[in-house]
């Protein structure tokens, strides 16, 4: 689906100043007080109606997205290598044994650190060659989950500053 059709559809559902960021699926908007849950399920609802495509959505608002950003506990990673860094959203909050349990099962250099309904996670040796793939992150968690490097969570975080 292409991210102007996106825009269209979301403005179509009553949502104000909807604008993209790339063709990466990202989309930041403007919407009248209602619980992150509804907002998700409707423009979930849409999505598969209008695309003939299920997929699962974040949404957050300005001020998570800042905690997100805020709260980073690897900085030092974020600095030196934001492509590497990254950011993991997620449709619930995992126990703290959840969060242990994921790091304990990784093989690689990766590093793993939760926090509530977002994590981080740094691929030193790049995430394509990574074993700590969305699927197992998912399955150690229990709850769905998307993630994006530093530098698209740095550029949503500008959109939002807007």
């Amino acid at each position: 689906m292409s991210m102007g059709d996106l825009r269209e559809r979301l403005a179509e559902l009553g949502f104000d100043s909807v604008r993209t960021l790339l063709q990466s699926g990202n989309i930041v908007f403007r919407v009248d007080v209602e619980r992150r849950e509804a907002i998700e399920r409707r423009i979930e609802d849409e999505i598969s109606r209008s695309f003939e495509r299920p997929t699962v959505c974040f949404v957050r608002t300005p001020a998570e997205w800042q905690k997100v950003i805020m709260r980073n506990p690897l900085p030092q990673q974020a600095a030196e290598d934001p492509g590497r860094m990254t950011a993991l959203i997620l449709k619930e909050a995992p126990s703290a044994a959840a969060w242990k349990s994921l790091q304990a099962g990784i093989t690689g250099r990766e590093i793993v650190r939760g926090r509530s309904d977002h994590g981080y996670v740094v691929y030193p040796d790049g995430q394509g060659r990574s074993r700590l793939t969305l699927a197992r992150i998912e399955a150690a968690l229990g709850t769905r989950a998307t993630i994006r490097n530093w530098n698209t969570v740095m550029k949503i975080g500008s959109l939002l500053a807007e």
